[in-house]
């Protein structure tokens, strides 16, 4: 669907909460909340978290003099760089939970949450994922932190346990439906058991974090493949599903969402004062510079939903964005677009269980880059 004109006098990005959307930035270092940037953001276009992984902090850590001190003081204390990384993210993450307190307390521990990664070499066990997030949890000492946990078969029992134990997850790497559906399954059955015991489930959150662009990146890298042997007419129906992958598939998962939270199962779990797991749409900056820069943000918003967006992609749709309850337009087009990649061999679930793999590898490298990066930071403060 094309964009309409928008009301240039309403902000874009305030505007998506009156659709149930709730907008996180994808992005933190020491600045934003020094030079009062958060908390701007946090007025001006409603922000209502944060989301953080290893490349954004090899970003924040390798320039600028934000963390020079900080730098030099733990690798006083000690000279392993991944202690002192630690030191240096817990405390831009309680800076920032404590920033957004009272977003969490406004919206009664919806939103106002900052999430920290387990460390990604963990993402195929079980038991040092569980040991991981519970001591993440603890440490950071602030209860609108979300631990980021991957959406792996190792990872799902993880994120029973945790949210039985009453820890935020924010689960991530999702790009299957069918992984999502167990992670739903995690999550209910987690709840189930915390309120079998006794304890409370209120105030128990979890979001659920389906990566979008980059299953276009590689549906239309083999579309395009295709299209370099196909017939003219065959290059037209190829050339007709550019683009389309991934905003069909998220729209087919938030049916399950919907299906989920609809049926009697989760509305028992509702009664004791349970918060859904929202589906939260990460990756969302446009990587075809054919694309419309704010597509993944425009084609996305629904209720009960969240959107963490870089801040380019922030940006863009401040300026130009056109919001609209988007989310359940077209399902059949978007049903209709899967079946056609299988017509041609094109196998969804083959796609997304490439890209996990690739996730996990590529958030394990930019890990190690991050490590690379604080020792080298280090080195050169103190030279």
């Amino acid at each position: 669907m094309s964009p309409v004109p928008a009301d240039r006098t309403v902000n874009p990005v305030r505007a998506l909460q009156a659709f149930g959307q709730s907008v996180w930035l994808d992005y933190i270092r020491r600045d934003l909340l020094s030079t009062g940037e958060l908390a701007r953001l946090v007025r001006d276009d409603g922000l209502r978290g944060l989301t953080s992984n290893p490349a954004i902090f090899e970003k924040a850590f390798s320039s600028g003099e934000d963390y020079a001190s900080t730098l030099l003081e733990a690798a006083r204390a000690s000279r392993n760089p991944y202690r002192i990384y630690e030191a240096l993210a817990f405390g831009d993450i309680r800076d920032a939970a404590d920033a957004l307190r009272a977003v969490y307390e406004a919206t009664g521990g919806a939103d106002g949450f900052v999430s920290l990664e387990v460390a990604p070499d963990l993402a195929h066990d079980t038991v040092g994922t569980l040991a991981e997030a519970r001591r993440l949890w603890r440490e950071a000492g602030r209860d609108n932190l979300m631990v980021k946990v991957p959406g792996t078969p190792a990872g799902v029992p993880a994120i029973k346990e945790l949210i039985a134990e009453g820890i935020n997850v924010n689960v991530t790497l999702l790009f299957a439906r069918s992984a999502y559906e167990k992670v739903a399954e995690a999550h209910m059955s987690g709840l189930e058991h915390r309120a079998a015991s006794g304890k409370d489930i209120g105030r128990v959150a979890s979001v659920a974090s389906f990566f979008v662009s980059r299953i276009d990146s590689a549906v239309d890298a083999e579309l395009e493949r295709r299209m370099g042997t196909a017939s003219a007419a065959g290059k037209q129906a190829l050339s007709a599903l550019l683009g389309k992958t991934a905003i069909a598939n998220a729209k087919l998962a938030y049916e399950t969402y919907r299906r989920v939270t609809q049926a009697e199962r989760w509305q028992k779990l509702a009664a004791l004062g349970a918060k859904p797991q929202r589906l939260l749409w990460a990756s969302t900056s446009t990587k075809n510079p054919k694309y419309r820069d704010v597509l993944y943000v425009e084609e996305l918003i629904g209720p009960h939903t969240v959107n963490t967006m870089p801040p380019a992609t922030l940006d863009a749709f401040r300026d130009h964005g056109v919001p609209r309850p988007s989310l359940q337009e077209a399902l059949d087009e978007a049903r209709a677009v899967l079946a056609e990649l299988e017509t041609h061999g094109i196998r969804l679930d083959d796609v997304t269980a490439r890209l996990l793999d690739e996730g996990v590898a590529l958030f394990s490298e930019a890990f190690a880059r991050l490590l690379s990066a604080v020792e080298a930071r280090v080195r050169s403060i103190a030279a």
